[in-house]
């Protein structure tokens, strides 16, 4: 029967294994016969290339034929060779990331551009020394190119003694003038982030606005000198413009020109307005501008009340996604009527909306059938012991991180409603014990992700069955000793990623019992574990060659020959 199985045309077994949600799978598939091995391998469509494997590179673009993004963010050395070799391979590459580096390899580009004519997506974001001089290159290496990626965050500079950022060694950061030259060359493009380029003014956007008229989205993040008046006028100019994200412009407030041009904005499907000053005048406008909104940001903004963010919620009924941080005028009761123009909802964030409780998560799930996920860290939830009997099918994501007043009660309660849930974060729920974590556990039988960091209440696991589809176990700060983590290691057998920062109890006898149970492990973190030997990590690289990552326990500090030895296996080690 089973070989007679394997008879299927190639065509069947591609659609069944479509149907595996998480590509690292493929590598046990391959491993059953050779027609596995292939069919897996032509479902492989991107390869991320980090440094232990890039001398084999011409290998895997011979395995894996139709790859159509390559990611080389996590590789720190010369890309220009490699680029070479892709373009000699015979694919069409539709998306390229060589972000993280000093400086553009240009010359790498060029070869690319000239053989790869389905080339669209390029991601060259956190370059060092990227200058006005290198846009045009790019443009003129890659003409076919909609999305661009030239963002290097504030976060990423290097800041001065007093706290300020320090762009005094950027010496020739992007202007004006590269973004009119890239506009001119580059008129297809679509989509494009600016963020962090600090000396870009609102010129830019009306270059843009000028000569792109096909841009659809535009992310612009900590550019100092842009104005609510030049996104203004880029919405007037760009009729296809149907996504904006604007945070960290040093003028925040909106003003009169920016609420006027939401008239004309038809095609607007999402609006991101990070920190701003807001009032109800422009949530108005929005609402009367009858754009096809689905996804609304409004984090960390001021100025706009109840009646303005009502009005426009009832004019938007099909909205998808809605994060409203620090709102702090919601209410239970406010919630309530807001939830009923929410039938649509996929995704909500209430992070730091303090008055908040678990009335509003029950009405969330009685009244909201799709929704997906729901943020509430740093809200009142635990505050009110409440129950429902209606159970949601849909969410599958819930942080409840910083609720001090979460006990176990409460979380049994909201398990019992969310049965289906696959991700849950209790991390700095001091009222938590394990007695609450089994009784989630028990409940929550599709759960993959559980992050219970400093839970000071845990201090060990209480399981009497497999948690069978646990991939990623967050666990910082616990109590938990050797005999706790034995026990993830027999219960958590799929355990992908395991995070036992500062657990000062553990020791190396509990962490060779994981390594050793959990064969599917590819990374682990032992960053603070003070009583694990430093030699234990030897033993776990070549114990366990699926491992890729290894955060060592403080002292481990590998010789460059011990580092190569083990990135020949696979395994990338950090310094302790």
């Amino acid at each position: 029967m089973a070989e007679n199985s394997l008879d299927l045309p190639d065509e069947c077994w591609e659609l069944v294994f479509n149907f595996v949600e998480d590509r690292r799978n493929f590598a046990s598939l391959s491993l059953v016969c050779k027609l596995f091995f292939s069919i897996t391998n032509q479902l492989i469509t991107t390869l991320a290339v980090p440094h232990p494997t890039v001398v084999v590179l011409p290998r895997l673009l011979r395995r894996f034929t139709r790859l159509t993004t390559v990611d080389f963010s996590e590789f720190h050395g010369d890309v220009d060779d490699h680029l070479s070799q892709i373009s000699e391979s015979g694919l069409d590459l539709e998306s390229l990331n060589i972000s993280n580096r000093t400086t553009l390899p240009i010359q790498g580009l060029r070869v690319l551009g000239s053989k790869m004519k389905k080339l669209r997506c390029l991601n060259c974001s956190k370059i060092y020394s990227l200058q006005d001089s290198d846009l045009g290159l790019i443009a003129n290496a890659i003409p076919t190119l909609e999305e661009l990626d030239i963002s290097y965050l504030m976060d990423e500079y290097s800041s001065s003694a007093n706290g300020q950022w320090d762009v005094s060694s950027f010496t020739k950061p992007i202007s004006d003038s590269g973004i009119l030259t890239l506009s001119l060359k580059l008129k297809g493009l679509r989509k494009l982030n600016l963020s962090g380029n600090h000396f870009i003014t609102d010129r830019s956007l009306v270059h843009l606005s000028t000569n792109c008229v096909q841009l659809r989205e535009i992310i612009i993040h900590f550019c100092d000198f842009i104005t609510p008046y030049g996104i203004a006028l880029m919405i007037r100019g760009c009729a296809y413009l149907s996504s904006l994200s604007v945070f960290g412009t040093r003028l925040c407030v909106v003003d009169s020109a920016f609420t006027d041009s939401l008239v004309s904005a038809k095609a607007l499907c999402s609006v991101d307005l990070t920190g701003f000053v807001i009032l109800d005048e422009m949530l108005y406008s929005m609402a009367e501008a009858h754009m096809p909104l689905k996804k609304l940001i409004l984090s960390c903004c001021s100025g706009f009340t109840l009646h303005g963010i009502k009005h426009l919620l009832s004019k938007h009924q099909f909205l998808q996604y809605l994060d409203v941080k620090e709102a702090n005028f919601l209410t239970d009761e406010s919630m309530f009527q807001l939830t009923k123009f929410l039938r649509n909802l996929t995704y909500i964030n209430l992070c730091m909306c303090t008055e908040l409780t678990d009335s509003t998560f029950f009405r969330l799930i009685e009244n909201c059938p799709v929704l997906n996920e729901i943020n509430m860290v740093s809200t009142k939830v635990g505050a009110k012991k409440l129950s429902t009997s209606h159970v949601s099918n849909t969410l599958k994501s819930l942080y409840l991180g910083q609720n001090f007043s979460l006990r176990n009660e409460s979380i049994k309660e909201f398990a019992s409603a969310i049965r289906n849930l696959q991700l849950l974060d209790l991390s700095s729920c001091l009222s938590i014990t394990e007695e609450g974590i089994l009784e989630v556990s028990k409940r929550c039988t599709e759960l993959r992700y559980l992050d219970m960091s400093y839970c000071r209440g845990v201090k060990t696991f209480l399981m009497d069955f497999e948690l069978s589809k646990l991939e990623v176990l967050c666990a910082r700060g616990l109590r938990i000793n050797d005999d706790g983590l034995a026990l993830v290691g027999s219960k958590c057998r799929q355990l992908l990623q395991l995070d036992l920062t500062g657990c000062f109890n553990v020791t190396d006898k509990g962490v060779k019992e994981v390594v050793k149970n959990c064969r599917a492990l590819r990374e682990i973190n032992l960053k603070q574990c003070y009583k694990v030997n430093i030699d234990v990590v030897p033993w776990m690289v070549f114990s366990r060659p699926g491992l890729r990552r290894i955060v060592p326990p403080c002292g481990f500090i590998p010789s460059e020959r011990q580092r190569n030895l083990y990135l020949r296996h696979g395994c990338f080690v950090c310094e302790g």
